[in-house]
């Protein structure tokens, strides 16, 4: 998944069922034990290795190398890579920290038909590539996979924690984190959670999928998207919802393809129940919401879509958000009891600033957010010139 969202080339072989990767664990005297191994293209080889260790020895950058930066941006989402080639391109200092692969979870969509510019649509993964190309055509600095653990201020500079204990220093920055998928809590699917039950992820799982009957969990497009690709490679695609039909969660675009597309059915009034299997999933206890009957159905792989909550655990309540966890922004924060005890300038903050001068945040993260692609691009570019006007300030 890191490989394939950092567009690194690769070829996958599975224990399980290829002749030439036992033929490679006996030529290099591994066991199983020593799973996952990767092997590089200078036959060095990694066992059971960090995401930093692939990170480094493909390329990538894991270290700041300057000491201050005017714009930081934390998360390479459609919000941050936008924010990273407007702020390249009008010559900010400016550096992109990701703890995965560019593209957020419009990187792992298989097709975004609806993108202004692309009437054939493109992929997330390569929306994502032209992105990173871009940004770093303009000179940006790109840290991944790199998280960030912690913030903190000192006068006007912004403090960034990271996980492997360094600190870089900004004087703004922008948070365009988005969001995770929500977990789906039935007995079985965590511990088959990689196993034959994902969060998104049907790209780089699709041709597991081949001539298996596959379950999509979800109404909205992400989960639309997912069926779409997945039916070019499973027998039958069943989606799964909870509600009688998909008219108030999806594109109408998705739900003609849906309906057009013979090897998928839609199943409404739909529940997981149970996952059952014991090194892989192998079926379903599935739950009619309406009627109580359950089915136990054979699965090749589940594909979980249900919705996803901001990834702002690390601000530590540094910075205020709603009772959902989303970041709250310009005139939205006066709604806050606690929004006049920490804003301390004679104006009021800009469309996306947070409760800290300096810091913004676009895209999916924001409170009031439109979850939309073109919306978070929009958001990401906006927020540059917030910083231009923040910076003239200080």
């Amino acid at each position: 998944d890191f490989l394939s969202g950092n567009l690194v080339p690769y070829q996958w072989l599975s224990i399980e069922d290829s002749i030439l990767a036992e033929d490679l664990l006996s030529l290099n005297n591994l066991r199983e034990d020593d799973l996952p191994v990767v092997i590089m293209e200078d036959g060095q080889i990694l066992k059971d290795p960090e995401l930093r260790d692939i990170a480094e020895k493909t390329g990538r950058n894991i270290n700041a190398r300057e000491e201050l930066y005017d714009v930081a941006i934390i998360g390479a989402g459609p919000a941050g890579l936008a924010a990273g080639v407007y702020g390249g391109s009008e010559g900010l200092k400016t550096l992109l920290i990701e703890k995965r692969a560019p593209g957020g979870q419009a990187g792992t969509s298989s097709r975004i038909e609806n993108y202004l510019g692309f009437p054939k649509g493109l992929s997330g993964a390569e929306l994502s590539r032209r992105a990173i190309t871009q940004a770093t055509r303009f000179g940006i600095e790109f840290l991944s996979p790199v998280e960030v653990k912690g913030l903190k201020t000192e006068g006007h500079y912004k403090i960034i924690e990271l996980d492997n204990g360094n600190e870089i220093k900004t004087k703004s920055l922008i948070i365009t984190t988005g969001v995770s998928y929500r977990k789906l809590h039935a007995p079985g699917l965590e511990d088959l959670t990689g196993a034959g039950v994902y969060y998104g992820a049907a790209t780089t799982e699709a041709n597991s999928c081949k001539d298996k009957s596959v379950f999509v969990v979800g109404g909205g497009n992400s989960a639309g998207q997912g069926a779409m690709y997945l039916s070019k490679f499973a027998n039958e695609v069943n989606i799964l919802i909870r509600r009688e039909d998909l008219s108030n969660s999806m594109s109408h675009y998705l739900i003609d393809q849906i309906k057009e597309t013979p090897n998928i059915r839609l199943r409404p009034y739909s529940q997981i129940k149970s996952a059952i299997g014991q090194e892989h999933l192998e079926a379903l206890e599935i739950e009619n919401v309406k009627t109580g009957e359950v089915s136990n159905e054979n699965a090749g792989s589940l594909f979980i879509f249900i919705g996803a909550k901001p990834i702002t655990d690390w601000i530590d309540g540094k910075i205020i958000t709603n009772e959902k966890g989303f970041i709250e922004t310009g005139r939205d924060l006066a709604k806050q009891k606690s929004y006049r005890k920490i804003w301390k300038l004679q104006r009021e903050p800009y469309l996306l600033e947070t409760c800290i001068p300096g810091i913004f945040a676009a895209g999916d993260v924001r409170a009031g957010a439109m979850n939309r692609v073109a919306s978070a691009v929009g958001e990401g570019a906006m927020s540059i010139k917030l910083v231009h006007q923040y910076l003239d300030e200080i």
